[in-house]
């Protein structure tokens, strides 16, 4: 017998039976008994003449796919018998994170390993929200020589999933108030090497002959050559309010909180400018401050990615400071304007001169982000009074729009290009 064995009551049962039927034959002289007890201690000592050592060895497996919300999910459970005796039931169970739907996970199986080998158990599903989720921790328990032995409960840490959010195609079309770059693909006002035709001037030294622009040339009698505008790249950094959540999330087939609209919103968006060229940045306004700095391509997005899956709700204390924001950067803030420090954060953007979107993340049948309950005039007194702090940030500059998939920022875009081009006052 090892620590990791210990026996069962079956074998309880039976060195009682077979104690109490000798003591009882030796007391009153009777040998039918003495025989009676035979087959007990024989069947008991067959079963034991070989015991187990080594603990049987439970692993859960996933696949390291890249899984979106509402995709398949393919993970198992595998059970190794290290020993040359097989194991005659082994009762294995694992818990899952609720917004990972497996099949038949909430159920322990019962499954039979022979000796030296393995036995796997399937867990297809679906994976239902945004995050890092867990399968598991499992624990597996084996029962050999013959149901007389049992091994200690095994278990294993849990495996991580990561569930990357779900984007649904954005696309804004309108022109970025300010290009920093030297390359991309938004139309500068700056000359340089682009597609954009600005006008015909004539040659100057270090003009390149194939700019000439032989018509106009032969017609003045004077070499003339055709200029462009540079095409240049932007900075879009993705502001994100953490500090409370609002709504109570449903996966994604479901209702969506204030983080699921916040996570997918940035997903999205990021997606899209960088499949343009421009270089994405990120920055959590809550506790932990996190900060990604920018970078364009597809490694940005992937690192992008992997950056949401960790956004939590933090309501604790935010510092935060616009100098570490660029001025040259379009400040896209997702937000559901609920704390008060929001609207401050806002309102310190607008007046340091950024170029700022607010994107409304509040469901709109969210309520009160309070533990007890409010009665219904209570909620629509908070919904007028929120109404009336985004109608005071729209008249101090701060264009607010609410997420509504594609082409929600088109026009408010629209509208920061146009104030960035126009004149300033000095």
């Amino acid at each position: 017998m090892t620590e990791n064995w210990v026996p069962t009551r079956a074998l309880g049962r039976t060195v009682l039976v077979t104690g109490l039927l000798l003591l009882l034959g030796v007391a009153l002289g009777r040998v039918d008994l003495v025989l009676l007890a035979a087959p007990f201690a024989i069947g008991a000592a067959w079963h034991l003449r070989r015991t187990p050592r080594a603990a049987p060895e439970i692993t859960i497996t996933t696949a390291e796919e890249h899984i979106v919300e509402g995709g398949e999910v393919e993970a198992g459970l595998t059970v190794t018998n290290p020993e040359a005796i097989a194991y005659d039931l082994v009762v294995v169970r694992a818990r899952t994170s609720p917004w990972l739907r497996l099949e038949q996970a909430d159920r322990p199986f019962a499954i039979t390993v022979p000796s030296d080998g393995w036995a796997a158990i399937d867990l297809p599903g679906e994976a239902l929200r945004w995050g890092r989720q867990d399968v598991g921790p499992a624990a597996a328990r084996a029962a050999a020589c013959g149901g007389l032995l049992a091994s200690r409960p095994q278990v294993t840490p849990a495996r991580g999933v990561r569930v990357y959010p779900v984007t649904e195609p954005f696309n804004a079309t309108e022109a970025m108030p300010a290009a920093a770059g030297l390359v991309g693909a938004h139309r500068s006002r700056r000359p340089g090497e682009g597609g954009e035709l600005a006008g015909v001037r004539q040659f100057a030294p270090g003009d390149r002959l194939r700019r000439i622009d032989w018509r106009v040339s032969l017609r003045t009698r004077d070499l003339h050559v055709a200029y462009t505008l540079s095409d240049r790249d932007a900075e879009v950094l993705l502001l994100l309010d953490v500090l409370g959540e609002v709504g109570l999330p449903g996966g994604v087939r479901g209702s969506a909180s204030v983080l699921d609209t916040t996570v997918r919103a940035a997903a999205a968006i990021a997606e899209h400018y960088l499949h343009r060229g421009d270089r994405v940045s990120m920055i959590e306004f809550g506790a932990q401050a996190r900060r990604l700095r920018a970078a364009s391509g597809r490694r940005q997005y992937l690192t992008v990615l992997e950056w949401l899956l960790d956004v939590r709700a933090e309501p604790d204390d935010a510092a935060f400071g616009v100098h570490h924001i660029s001025s040259t950067a379009l400040v896209v803030v997702l937000t559901p304007l609920v704390d008060p420090r929001a609207a401050d954060m806002l309102a310190q953007l607008t007046q340091s001169g950024r170029y700022v979107v607010a994107v409304d993340t509040l469901p709109p049948d969210a309520a009160p982000p309070v533990r007890n309950q409010w009665t219904p005039l209570a909620t629509r007194l908070w919904r007028v009074e929120r109404e009336n702090v985004l109608g005071r940030m729209r008249e101090h500059g701060v264009p607010v729009v609410s997420w509504a998939g594609a082409g929600s920022l088109d026009l408010v875009l629209r509208d920061v290009a146009r104030m960035a081009s126009a004149p300033r006052g000095r």
